[in-house]
């Protein structure tokens, strides 16, 4: 098997006792990410109501932006000529692109990028959210979409992606990928898996012979994505054959964990693709955010997050507190004076009011998305920073005894 690309590495730091759950540090051409760590999200090359200057000041360690969104507008060439996604967007640290493999799931059957869904008593490969009209369709060899922009036409496939991806210049890219919903049946489950594999192998080996092409450029990481849903066996064969595949003398760099997962099924689906992944390679689980899920996940095995959650909460006055969520439009914060979270050190908290903040939002007023945005991202970088500073400083039991005791006042009794 082929080795890592020069420029990137991962070194496991610390050991969550006899479990999956570790510190590390990923080392990419632009900076160290030290793990567990959450990973913003800013679709289109921006955290929605944040700059990436205040991104930094924050905390954030890196940031992952959509290819989809940035093949369409404005193009990966102009990214490109940028200088990559890093300079197009003035942010100094290390930078992910999804592969656009979501949006078979979100074109193709409209729904949100959400955790999980309610399928009781439903099985349907034809599956698509109300009100949602059709805009990608599958096939072995890729998928062809209509812009949700335009409508105009557009076909993906793992080289488009792989293509794509190495134009925006991300220092970790993920392999194109299929995500399904949770109400595919079975067999559905088991072709979309095997087209994934398929998927994987081909972008591997058009990202090894980018990689030759373009030699001179920081190398980017290619992660395979481990799909399966919420099939113990369909995770674990996922796992193993992505971690058989090799192209052009290469690996891949490290993993993802993809798909709409059963809430409560988190830890467990995590801790079997995390037991049959290379113990010194980074996990990344795809679309995670909620607090008892980073600690279900860390736990578990997982590396790094990304969600949109904390940004689209606040545009809508969603705020994280140690003592829960709560949506600081609500009528009661109008003349409270306190800052969104008494326990938070972020720059919102330091100098606005609940009152202050109720108004912007209640007004429409983008100074309160940023606000809000500012915190609810502190508020979830500090939270797997705490994780992290608890594995190495107490092992097992220092993170446990932080579970315990965040959790039980987040949720109350």
């Amino acid at each position: 098997m082929g080795s890592t690309g020069a420029g990137f590495g991962f070194e496991v730091r610390a050991r969550l006792g006899a479990g999956a759950g570790r510190t590390g540090v990923i080392v990419t051409p632009h900076g160290r990410i030290a793990t567990p760590a959450f990973v913003p999200v800013g679709t289109a090359a921006a955290v929605k109501g944040a700059t990436p200057e205040q991104m930094a000041a924050l905390g954030a360690q890196a940031l992952l932006a959509n290819a989809y969104h940035l093949y369409l507008r404005p193009g990966a060439d102009v990214v490109e000529q940028a200088g990559g996604l890093g300079a197009f967007m003035n942010w100094a640290g290390p930078t992910f692109t999804d592969s656009g493999g979501f949006q078979v799931l979100s074109l193709g059957a409209g729904f949100k990028k959400v955790l999980a869904m309610d399928t009781a008593g439903l099985a349907d490969d034809q599956v698509i959210a109300k009100r949602s009209e059709r805009l990608a369709a599958v096939d072995e060899d890729g998928v062809t979409f209509r812009s949700h922009l335009d409508g105009s036409r557009h076909r993906f496939t793992p080289e488009v992606s792989m293509g794509v991806q190495h134009r925006l210049g991300a220092d970790i890219i993920f392999a194109f990928d299929e995500c399904t919903t949770l109400m595919n049946t079975r067999s559905y489950q088991e072709r979309s898996v095997a087209r994934t594999q398929a998927w994987a192998e081909r972008c591997l080996a058009e990202h090894a012979r980018l990689t030759e092409s373009r030699a001179g450029l920081p190398y980017q990481a290619l992660f395979g994505v481990v799909q399966g849903a919420q099939f113990e066996d369909l995770r674990r064969g996922a796992a193993r054959g992505l971690v058989r595949l090799a192209a052009g003398g290469r690996e891949f760099d490290g993993y993802g964990i993809g798909g709409a997962l059963v809430k409560e099924n988190l830890a467990a689906i995590v801790g079997w693709v995390c037991a049959e992944l290379p113990w010194a390679k980074p996990r990344h689980l795809l679309g995670i955010s909620e607090v008892d899920d980073l600690f279900a996940a860390v736990a578990a095995g997982a590396d790094t997050f990304d969600c949109v959650a904390p940004s689209r909460l606040a545009r809508h006055g969603g705020v994280y507190s140690a003592d829960g969520r709560y949506n600081v439009t609500r009528a009661r914060f109008a003349r409270d004076f306190g800052p969104l979270d008494a326990d938070c050190d972020c720059q919102t908290c330091a100098g606005y009011s609940r009152a202050y903040v109720h108004h912007l939002l209640r007004s429409r007023e983008l100074l309160g998305y940023t606000l809000a945005t500012i915190h609810n991202e502190r508020f979830t970088v500090r939270l797997v920073d705490s994780m992290r500073a608890a594995i190495e400083s107490g092992g097992a039991a220092g993170f446990d005894r932080l579970r315990d005791r965040f959790l039980s006042r987040y949720f109350g009794p």
